[in-house]
Formats: C-alpha cells, structure tokens, sequence
C-alpha cells in the first residue's frame, strides 16, 4: 500500500514537472500566442455607450484555474500614461472560443509622454468555461490567445 502510494506521487509530480506536457493536469490552458491585427479605428476608439478605448498591445495573457473557474489576466501597453478604468468587456462567444476586448479610460488632461503597461482581469465560473476550447482578448494592434489542450 505504502509503496502504491509512493509511486502515485512520484508519477503525478513527473507530470506536473513537465510544463508543456499534454498530460500536466495543471497545465490547464496553454502558453499565450499572438497575433498581429490591425483593428478599424472607429471600433477602437469606443461606442457612446461605451467611450474607453482598446488597449493598444496586449503583452501578456494568462489564464490561472480557481475551484470555481479561472481567472483570465491580460496585460496591455497604453502609448501615454493616465489610462484608467481598465476591464476586459466580453465581445463574443461562439463555437467554442469567447472573445474579450480589452478597454480602458485615455487620460483626463494632458496626457504624461511615456508607455504605460495596464492590467486587467475577469473571473470565469466553470459554467462561463463549459465547452470553451480558446479564449481571445483584444488590442488594437494585436490579439493574444489561449487555448485547451
């Protein structure tokens, strides 16, 4: 029994060293990939009902399971300093794959020359994630993606 033991844990620890490994049981969805996109500038800018701009870049997508869903945390590069009010709207679910833009408030004023990186993020239910395969986020510039293995 002891020795049974011994070797399930020794197995499941093998697995879990093996980051990209399909087997990884922790290796819930998979490294970000990006793709460059250029978005019309009328749907980056905003709607009346919704003036925040798209983020210009998306540097960074990463999804971290919880015990009741994930939590998917996009980080994004604005061109001046002062945006605020950042979130991930969610723009489309469809065939497996849901979509989120990621938006955020330009500065009120005059803007401070500089890049700023901005973060943002939105819990996911398991419900929310029921037959999801890929999740999508959003810039102005590019788009970051993440799938399940």
């Amino acid at each position: 029994m002891l020795l049974r033991a011994v070797l399930l844990l020794s197995l499941t620890l093998s697995v879990a060293a093996c980051g990209d490994n399909r087997l990884n049981p922790f290796n819930w969805f998979g490294n970000d990939r990006e793709q460059r996109v250029r978005v019309d500038p009328d749907a980056a800018a905003g709607t009346p009902s919704d003036p925040r701009s798209l983020v210009s870049e998306i540097t960074q997508l990463s999804v971290e399971q919880t015990t009741s869903g994930a939590i998917l945390r996009a980080t994004g590069v604005t061109p001046v300093q002062g945006y605020f009010d950042a979130e991930l709207v969610l723009a489309e679910i469809n065939n497996g794959a849901i979509v989120f833009e990621f938006r955020a408030a330009p500065p009120v004023g005059q803007p401070t020359p500089g890049l700023q990186t901005i973060v943002a993020g939105v819990d996911l239910t398991n419900g929310e994630l029921a037959g999801i395969r890929s999740i999508t986020v959003i810039g102005a510039n590019n788009r970051r993606s993440v799938s399940r293995r």
